[in-house]
């Protein structure tokens, strides 16, 4: 049987090729466009009801979802020129499909029948929160338009998904095109030592002395950070900086693709009546309107502003005073800064990560997790798609399955760079009991050396835990109806509050100290060193909220009031942006916008600034632990019943209340982030 067509069980990654691909798509393209001609036409006297009519649909959205989920996956994480060639060959014919689903009239005409029928108040509240969620789709799917239009639509939605893997595969080559070797050990000053064997095993592998560097970003940000010759960090700045630009490889450059998605977003979302894709964008959003998201993130602006600037002051001081720098340059920043920390706070993330081995950091998580929750998380078995890759299961207190995930932490040459999570598999009731959640948990950290386990550093202890804190969302659902269930549903600007939350655990000493181990003396974090850490845990926060400001006002006014066609470029934009809040200004030659795969190759088009929006969510939700205790497990009972298990069945800010007792505020966010008395 070919792989993608076993809806069995678990993924079967050992028997995946490339050619298993187009026959599985053609087979279920073709089975769920005869099920949906089927649903869709009109029955006599036969009413549409949940079991006839949404159930079967969801049943054959689901098996393709999952096929080409896993070949998605597959395509981000190892990928190849073969499956490459294959997935960018089907992604056009799945894109049709869902944009025919969405504009079926048929489909449209019996949900709206649902809605108004006597029964649909018996329903329960996840099915009645589907059909809700399904009628807004449709209209935003171009359900409504004339025939002429909705001809259109599909061909802007073929060609903007075509668009944004291209995007993706551009950055992708880019990034492995480039390598630097150095050929002087006298080069190396001030790089880790563990990063230094590694460039030197990379070297060996390409048969070339000395060390190799590469833009993936275990050596590029440590490069950045460490490295004391000024000119290798310039030389890597450069690279970085210009990926998939128009300096490179012309094959490569997504300035046109940037420019073409744009104005194609904006002409989808005319069609169907918005003036702007941010509007079009937001109407399955919290957020209410483009106004309210900008003045949400200049009033942010204006409260952060003055501490960045503090905070530039300080380190431009340091730079010339300390390290005889009388320019801060773009690639200055990051090294100075690690040299300021260290000189202020008497650590350095080098020391620190010694005692974050990742043997000890992932068992610290997963008992946080027992803690608040009752379950128990322990290793399983299941193929995976590469050897570093593993396979764990969730069980509550009666060792009953809740769901599993897999977790691949290291990055390597054929994996699209950052962190994320994704479905596998959703919870949902199934005619043999219950459908266990599975996740996927991918990072691109630093793979182990010399024998020793994988290092982490703090902040990457927070990005495992803000990735985790996605796959709870996903995993800890009680909801069992497939639309919902999980992220299912859950508004773009609130899916960032479980990830979010999970972030504030990695600054409190009872969760802290038991994860940690010093990889060579194997004694726990001291508390004197971690006193240090909390002390510098806002160090340049100032400047790390407005360089999120910035990416987040640039994501909202290039969908909003931005018009491809009236003569400005996107990087004027982002200029503009830069004057009214950034404090540091990039050279002419940083193409910034070249390598945003989340607004132009993911889902956060007009939607960047859910994180800084959902941060503010966290953060309060955070507070009543803080109130309550960190460890509370009453608390953690609620977190999960309130927030984490309902999904999508209820607005996100009905859930907030539920759990906080009153709406956001914005103080906790800015007290975490030292921007405000305590």
């Amino acid at each position: 049987m070919n792989p993608l067509l076993d809806f069995s069980g678990l993924p079967r990654f050992a028997a995946f090729k490339p050619e298993c691909v187009t026959p599985a798509v053609d087979e279920l393209l073709a089975a769920n466009r005869a099920l949906v001609e089927r649903l869709a036409a009109p029955v006599d006297g036969a009413a549409p009801t949940w079991d006839n009519f949404v159930a079967p649909l969801e049943d054959a959205n689901e098996k393709l979802h999952r096929a080409w989920g896993q070949v998605g996956h597959l395509n981000a994480v190892m990928n190849s020129p073969e499956l490459r060639e294959v997935y960018n060959a089907n992604l056009p014919k799945i894109t049709q499909y869902y944009t025919e689903l969405g504009q079926n009239q048929g489909l449209f005409g019996k949900f709206r029948q649902l809605k108004v029928a006597p029964d649909f108040a018996r329903l329960n509240r996840a099915q009645r929160a589907i059909i809700e969620h399904e009628l807004r789709d449709f209209r935003l799917g171009g359900a409504e338009l004339s025939a002429d239009k909705k001809a259109r639509f599909l061909a802007i939605r073929e060609k903007l998904s075509a668009l944004s893997s291209r995007f993706s595969d551009n950055l992708l080559d880019a990034t492995n095109a480039f390598a630097h070797y150095v050929e002087s050990e006298s080069g190396l000053a001030g790089i880790p030592a563990d990063v230094v064997q590694t460039a030197r095993e990379a070297a060996q592998q390409d048969g070339k002395p000395g060390w190799k560097f590469t833009l993936h970003a275990p050596s590029y940000l440590s490069v950045m950070q460490y490295a004391d010759d000024r000119a290798l960090r310039e030389l890597m700045y450069r690279a970085y900086s210009t990926r998939a630009a128009e300096f490179g490889n012309q094959e490569w450059d997504n300035t046109r693709l940037i420019t073409e998605i744009v104005a194609l977003r904006r002409e989808l979302a005319q069609l169907l009546g918005f003036a702007s894709f941010a509007e079009y964008s937001l109407e399955s959003k919290m957020a209410e309107s483009p106004q309210q998201v900008l003045q949400f993130l200049h009033e942010l602006a204006a409260r952060a502003k003055p501490f960045a600037e503090r905070d530039l002051a300080e380190l431009k001081q340091f730079a010339r005073d300390e390290l005889a720098l009388p320019g801060l340059e773009a690639w200055d920043i990051a090294y100075a800064s690690e040299k300021l920390r260290v000189a202020r706070y008497a650590f350095s993330d080098q020391e620190v990560k010694q005692y974050f081995p990742e043997t000890s950091v992932l068992p610290g998580m997963f008992r946080l997790i027992g803690a608040l929750y009752g379950l128990t998380i322990a290793p399983d078995d299941a193929p995976g798609w590469h050897p570093d890759v593993r396979f764990f299961s969730i069980c509550d207190r009666d060792n009953r399955l809740v769901g599993q995930f897999y977790v691949d932490l290291y990055a390597r040459p054929s994996k699209r760079g950052g962190a994320w999570m994704d479905d596998a598999i959703s919870r949902r009731r199934i005619p043999s009991g219950i459908q266990a959640p599975v996740a996927y948990l991918t990072c691109n950290f630093a793979a182990p050396v010399g024998g020793k386990p994988a290092l982490f550093t703090h902040d990457e202890v927070i990005t495992l835990f803000h990735e985790f804190g996605h796959g709870l969302h996903h995993l800890l659902t009680r909801i069992e109806e497939l639309g919902v269930s999980g992220i299912n549903g859950v508004e773009w600007d609130a899916v960032e509050l479980p990830s979010q939350f999970m972030e504030n655990f990695c600054w409190e000493w009872d969760v802290l100290e038991p994860m940690t181990r010093h990889v060579d003396a194997h004694h726990a974090l001291p508390r004197a060193l971690f006193d240090k850490m909390l002390a510098a845990k806002n160090f340049q926060s100032g400047l790390q909220t407005v360089r999120q400001l910035e990416f987040s006002l640039f994501d909202m006014h290039l969908h909003y009031d931005f018009d491809p066609h009236a003569g400005n470029s996107v990087a004027e934009l982002l200029d503009e942006v830069r004057r009214q809040v950034a404090v540091i200004f990039p050279p002419a030659f940083n193409r910034f916008a070249h390598s945003f795969t989340h607004v132009f190759a993911g889902g956060y088009a007009a939607g960047y600034y859910s994180y800084k929006w959902a941060e503010v969510l966290s953060a309060d939700a955070y507070s009543l632990f803080e109130e309550c205790g960190v460890l509370d497990p009453a608390t953690g009972s609620r977190f999960r019943d309130e927030i984490l298990a309902v999904g999508g069945s209820r607005p996100a800010l009905e859930s907030f209340v539920a759990f906080r007792g009153r709406e956001p505020k914005i103080d906790a966010l800015l007290r975490h982030s030292g921007m405000i008395a305590t």
